[in-house]
């Protein structure tokens, strides 16, 4: 009986080993079709792409004109994903994303209502700008985000799968921004701040972007195998080394658990969630990186973008120029002595 658990556990250890293999092979293509059309910014475009390959949604955060919105198309091509956008105004109602039900009669000239579905039902959505449009029609994308349908006049519509939200957001200091709330924040497994290109990207910028034609991406997955490989990521071992680091390194940046620095710079840390976006994204970091389980190098790396916009520093931190990012920093070198 012995000898046959082991047959099988070696057996299920191979298959996840080849479906592994399978999926580097297709990360690998996804990452080189990318690099087609999306010159530099490598860190953003990983971790774009891990937010997705965790089946999680993700904000990309900086000032317009850096392409945030130009990846997230070519990521809707080269994945293969049905992708819709929504331009967030401040005049946009809850109604233009989740859709609307409408007046029909039939021949007999009896009335009924009918449900026309908005731009949330796509498997890619893409919500640009999304802090220009106000507080109420933000919320409106909270029930999809998390729970991955909607309800209308009572009744639920269920979105597609995979469903991922890509949203775009411009710096709080621009004016006509609205900050968004927390527990909106939290929907999103990782902040992806985006940065001016280097010199060497944006000279390739310049060359191959103001021709007569330009590289269009190729799909290299469906909708189907990008589920397959959501899957296998979740199937990856954690060791407990790890999944100690995670919890160690998530529970410092909360305010009353022991840490010093945190206690005085922190008025509310991350909770939970934040944990679980961790250990979904270093499994998938490591995959991307060609290696079958996370490493504590994947933890530190993914600190900031799974914490920054789980944080708020209090009043006195802030007036002293201090920054989430710094905080974090303080935390993984903590972490890493």
């Amino acid at each position: 009986m012995g000898l046959m658990k082991s047959t099988e556990d070696s057996l299920d250890e191979k298959a996840i080993i080849a479906a592994a293999e399978r999926a580097l092979a297709d990360i690998a293509s996804i990452r080189e079709e990318v690099s087609k059309v999306i010159f530099g910014q490598e860190s953003v475009v990983e971790n774009t792409l891990l937010a997705v390959l965790s089946g999680g949604h993700a904000l990309l955060v900086g000032v317009p004109g850096l392409a945030k919105t130009k990846l997230v198309t070519t990521l809707g091509d080269v994945l293969g994903l049905g992708a819709n956008r929504i331009q967030f105004t401040p005049d946009l109602m809850p109604s233009d994303i989740l859709g609307s039900e409408v007046m029909d009669q039939d021949a007999s000239g009896r009335r009924s209502f009918r449900f026309v579905k908005g731009p949330v039902f796509a498997q890619l959505l893409m919500a640009d700008e999304i802090n220009r449009a106000s507080p109420r029609t933000q919320s409106a994308l909270l029930q999809s985000m998390q729970e991955y349908h909607i309800t209308v006049a009572g009744q639920r519509y269920d979105l597609p799968s995979p469903f991922h939200v890509l949203a775009t957001q411009n710096p709080l200091e621009q004016e006509g921004t609205y900050p968004l709330p927390e527990a909106q924040l939290d929907r999103f497994l990782l902040q992806v701040d985006v940065d001016y290109p280097e010199l060497a990207a944006e000279r390739r910028i310049l060359l191959e972007t103001t021709g007569l034609s330009e590289t269009k991406p190729e799909a290299v997955i469906d909708a189907d195998r990008l589920l397959e490989i959501q899957r296998l990521i979740r199937q990856m071992p954690v060791s407990d080394t790890v999944v100690d680091a995670i919890l160690s390194l998530v529970r410092s940046a909360r305010p009353g658990q022991g840490n010093a620095s945190t206690d005085k710079n922190v008025a509310w840390g991350p909770g939970p969630r934040a944990g679980q976006a961790m250990m979904l994204c270093a499994r998938a970091r490591a995959l991307y990186e060609g290696r079958l389980a996370p490493s504590l190098d994947d933890i530190y790396a993914l600190a900031e973008p799974v914490l920054e916009h789980r944080m708020a520093l209090t009043f006195a931190a802030r007036a002293e120029g201090m920054s989430v990012r710094s905080v974090i920093a303080g935390l993984v070198k903590q972490a890493r002595a």
